[in-house]
């Protein structure tokens, strides 16, 4: 695992932003919108299953994962506060946060399993997270009409999703995770993140009065269904996960390294675990 830097974002998002951030679509400021609502309560749960998976490994395998899950911790705590201070300008734009309630109650179930079932469905969602950042790094144009200071929230999110991508799969492992679990659990989160993403999406479109509007749908499917879009382009490497040899470092992480290297002036490191 490659040493992982906590950063401190070094963007201002005291200053609020137009509710259609991204260049003025609709659809795509919606959809990103929702994605940031999931991630406070989102990142929490990663944290909190980590911690929890790493305490019930042997001595030897809790000290050679330990500065990996710190910076790991580190970096998913940082989004988690920069993307609360983003979902507070959203909500200030009328939107409801209904994704949030619903992981709430499901975290409050999960918590009563077994850390392992815990530590096996971070590590599906942070497969998804590191698909999708992926597809960010690769193309650049989706937020290339945001203000500099989005484009870098979510390019920086994206780089450090790529990089800490091995953590929690390689923790599951440790905890002799077995294959039935880990792709079980990868279809139920499918399901969860899907129709999630869809209902807050559908609902945030709903407060801005362009849910019903053609140049809405139009958009959902040029981003989404094309031959670039996010979901038609990323399937097979959702897919791969259900493959037996899978392993998430096998996934290119040079546009993260890249992104990371060109823009320095963006953040400040403030821990590095080796």
């Amino acid at each position: 695992m490659a040493d992982l830097t906590i950063r401190k974002l070094l963007i201002d998002l005291d200053e609020a932003f137009d509710a259609r951030w991204n260049g003025g679509d609709a659809f795509t400021s919606a959809f990103m919108n929702a994605l940031s609502m999931s991630f406070p309560v989102g990142e929490q749960f990663f944290i909190d299953s980590l911690r929890r998976g790493i305490k019930e490994l042997p001595p030897e395998l809790q000290d050679e994962f330990n500065q990996d899950v710190k910076g790991f911790i580190g970096q998913e705590a940082t989004h988690r506060r920069i993307h609360e201070l983003f979902n507070r300008h959203v909500l200030n734009h009328g939107m409801v946060n209904h994704w949030e309630l619903r992981v709430s109650k499901r975290v409050e179930h999960i918590n009563q399993k077994k850390a392992i079932h815990a530590v096996a469905i971070t590590a599906a969602y942070e497969h998804y997270t590191s698909v999708f950042a992926s597809w960010l790094l690769k193309h650049p144009e989706f937020l290339a009409q945001a203000p500099e200071r989005l484009q870098t929230l979510w390019l920086w999110h994206a780089s450090e999703e790529t990089e800490h991508r091995c953590v929690s799969f390689d923790i599951y492992r440790a905890m002799g995770g077995n294959e039935v679990w880990r792709k079980r659990w990868m279809i139920t989160v499918t399901v969860f993140f899907l129709s999630d993403i869809f209902r807050q999406t559908i609902n945030n479109l709903w407060h801005d009065g362009s849910l019903f509007k053609l140049k809405t749908w139009r958009s959902a499917w040029r981003h989404l269904f094309t031959k670039e879009g996010l979901f038609t382009s990323s399937f097979s490497d959702w897919k791969s996960y259900f493959r037996r040899d899978f392993h998430p470092s096998a996934h290119d992480d040079r546009l993260s390294i890249q992104w990371l290297q060109t823009h320095p002036s963006f953040y400040q490191a403030v821990g590095q675990n080796h």
